[in-house]
Formats: C-alpha cells, sequence, structure tokens
C-alpha cells in the first residue's frame, strides 16, 4: 500500500472512530478513581501532567486509583511509567477510556470532537507563560490564517471556545496569566486556579547532587559553563509534515569566541522537524538534545540561557540565572506574526541581540541587568515555591 492510499485509509478509519465514539460514549459509566493523562497531544511524558501524576503517586490519599498515560507510538518508544498504564493516543481505548475517566489532566487544547460528561472534571494545566499574543488576543488581519491547516481566525478562536466551555479549572502560573488567559480564552475567574507551574516544582526542588547526576545522563562534563540555547517555532514556517526553523546560529564561531570553558546545549522546540547534522569539529562543544527532553532538566544543569521568543524564559527566570535574548528576525516576528503581550524593549529579564557577535560578547563577559531580573522575577515567578502541584491536587480533588 503506497504511503497516499495509506493516509487516506487513516482518515477515514479516524473519522469511523469518531463517529462511533459521539454515538456510544454516553452509554460507558464514569469510574470515579480513573484519571488520564496527556501532554502535548500525545507527544510524551511531559509537562504538568507529568508533575501532577508524580505527585499524586506518591500521595495516599489516591491508593486505589487507575492512572491513564495516552501517548503516541508509546510501543515504539518503548515508553513505561512506574504506576501508571500507558496506551495509544487516538486509539479504540482512546476514546473509551476518555468516556469513562472521573478526571482529565491535559496540558493543550484538545480536538473538538471530544465529548465530555457532566460529572466529568478537565483540569487544563496549559503549558507556559505567554510571551506571544494566543487565541482571542491576537491581533488579526481578515485574510490571516492559522497553523500548517490554515484555518480561519474565526475557525481558530471556536477551537479554544469549545475546548474552554469543557474545562472544569486551568491553571495559571502567575497574576499575569489570569489576566491574559481571562481575554485570550474568554474564560471566567472562578475557574482559573492561580497555583504555580506543577513542573516547576522540579527547578525548585532539585539538589546540587541531582544537578551532578543530570550531567551524567546527559554526558556533559562537569567543570565548565553550560549554555543552553532553546528556540522556538515560527507561526510561518511550515511543510507538510511540521514545523521547520533555519538555524541562524554558527556554533563555530560560537566555539570560537566561547573558547574552552563554556559548551553548549541546543535544544530545538518539540514542534519542529528538522533534524540538524552532527559536525564532528564541535564534538566536546556543542551537545544537541532531542526536541523530546524534558527541557525542566537542561534548565537547572544549564548556567545561562540563549532564547528568542519561546516562553522558556519565564520559568528558567526561577533559577535566577543570566537569560540573553536572540532575536535576529526582531522586526518579521513582530509586525508579520502573532504580537507580544510584554514590552519587549522593558520587560524582559535580558537584553535582546540581533548581531550574533554581540550575543557572544556578552555571554562571555556575563553580562546581564541584576536590577531587570528581580522586578521580571516578583511579577512572573512569586508563585514558585516547589509546592505547585499539592496545590492543584488540593483544589481539584477536593482532597483535605
Amino acid at each position: 500500500m503506497d504511503m497516499r492510499l495509506l493516509q487516506i485509509v487513516k482518515k477515514w478509519v479516524g473519522r469511523v472512530i469518531r463517529i462511533l465514539y459521539r454515538w456510544t460514549y454516553k452509554m460507558v459509566k464514569v469510574d470515579p478513581k480513573l484519571v488520564i493523562f496527556i501532554a502535548f497531544h500525545g507527544r510524551g511524558y511531559s509537562d504538568n501532567p507529568r508533575a501532577i501524576y508524580e505527585a499524586m503517586r506518591q500521595d495516599p490519599r489516591f491508593e486505589g486509583y487507575r492512572f491513564i498515560w495516552f501517548i503516541k507510538k508509546h510501543k515504539q518508544k518503548q515508553i513505561t511509567i512506574p504506576g501508571a498504564e500507558v496506551k495509544e493516543y487516538f486509539s479504540f481505548s482512546y476514546f473509551y477510556y476518555m468516556s469513562k475517566a472521573k478526571y482529565w489532566i491535559i496540558n493543550c487544547k484538545m480536538p473538538t470532537y471530544i465529548a465530555k460528561k457532566e460529572e466529568q472534571i478537565y483540569l487544563q494545566t496549559w503549558h507556559g507563560t505567554p510571551l506571544k499574543r494566543l487565541a482571542h488576543d491576537i491581533e488579526s488581519a481578515e485574510d490571516m490564517t492559522f497553523y500548517r491547516s490554515a484555518v480561519s481566525f474565526a475557525q481558530m478562536t471556536q477551537s479554544y471556545d469549545i475546548d474552554v466551555a469543557r474545562y472544569n479549572y486551568m491553571i495559571s502560573p502567575n497574576r499575569f496569566c489570569t489576566e491574559v488567559f481571562q481575554s485570550a480564552f474568554r474564560i471566567q475567574r472562578e475557574r482559573l486556579i492561580e497555583t504555580g507551574y506543577p513542573r516547576n516544582d522540579f527547578i525548585c526542588n532539585t539538589t546540587k547532587e541531582e544537578i551532578v547526576r543530570l550531567k551524567e545522563k546527559y554526558q556533559l562534563p562537569k567543570d565548565k559553563k553550560v549554555v543552553l540555547y532553546a528556540p522556538t517555532w515560527r507561526d510561518n514556517s511550515y511543510v507538510a509534515s511540521g514545523y521547520t526553523f533555519e538555524l541562524k546560529a554558527d556554533f563555530h564561531k560560537w566555539k570560537e569566541i566561547l573558547g574552552e570553558e563554556y559548551i553548549v546545549v541546543f535544544k530545538p522546540h518539540y514542534l519542529i522537524i528538522n533534524t540538524y547534522e552532527k559536525d564532528s569539529s564541535l564534538q566536546g562543544f556543542l551537545y544537541s538534545i532531542p526536541a523530546e527532553a524534558d527541557i525542566r532538566e537542561l534548565y537547572v544543569i544549564s548556567d545561562m540561557l540563549i532564547t528568542d521568543y519561546s516562553s522558556v524564559f519565564f520559568d528558567y527566570a526561577i533559577l535566577k540565572r543570566p537569560i540573553y535574548f536572540y532575536m535576529y528576525d526582531i522586526e518579521e516576528y513582530a509586525n508579520d506574526l502573532r504580537g507580544f503581550y510584554l514590552d519587549i524593549h522593558k520587560d524582559l529579564p535580558g537584553d535582546i541581540y540581533t548581531n550574533e557577535d554581540e550575543l557572544l560578547a556578552a555571554v562571555k563577559q556575563d553580562a546581564y541587568d541584576e536590577t531587570a531580573y528581580q522586578a521580571f522575577y516578583e511579577r512572573f515567578c512569586s508563585c514558585e515555591d516547589g509546592k505547585a502541584a499539592k496545590r492543584v491536587i488540593d483544589i481539584v480533588f477536593h482532597k483535605e
């Protein structure tokens, strides 16, 4: 069977499954001790759902509960999760257990065809403090389209509206998000729980011994400064199979300027489908980490962050370590894409660089504004104390 025919067959099978699901989901009895978890549409075991799951597993109040993770190609990826069942995302069992589980813990917008019963509880954890405008807050031209599917602004916002209507709770990591989410998602304040992000408990609680262990895991030297380079994806850069990213970093230059004192850990965004060929001349300096790696681990083992428009800097700021913004395409990004919530020239916890040489010189000189950093921390990180997962659990499951 050729690839095109296979895609057609999969498409029709998917339609049949969805139709059967809509006819039958009400017949499935809800299990009050069944919890399902989904992160990034089944891409893996990660983010806020993972942090909440791990806290629940350690909590004796959940003895006797059943936990299910839905992950794409989990057998091929050989994913096992201690204490949980792992099932295939968008399979027959996926639809069955979506109908059966009392609790859904999810960090991404769910498809519009998913149906939720009145007695089910949907916790939307979301996955970051936004720099870029979201949903209804996007300033859209009349002919503007979104995603690779090229949906209209009305179609895009409607897909959010359908999902938001199903939320019982949505996590807000800070006061800023509490305001933004009400505007972007048109969600009422009473459904927002301002708890901090459970995934950031790891950042707050990691010990020096664990950092040493993580450097060993990634085979990094322990006697060099670690630069984490984590750029984001671009809304307008994609091909049929996914989003692409044109790397604008000359790592040979980075090695020449930074010297033997530094190494660079490069982590692309999970939506980016590019693969980057290894260069033997950069061995021992550049460490390319798979996009699906747990970025929290990379945060704690790094000494500084270089990013662009990615929201990773909101979480990284918890560590109070230097952050540098390499925005070589700032004019195009600000004018042609989604726009920003912050005044990036005043509100960021670090300086913006459009020139690679100037960026590297600043890193080498350890140049950053500690005063601006403290103001940013107080605005965006004040809830992060290592106990967010427990706060979420106590609210959602009403367990004292």
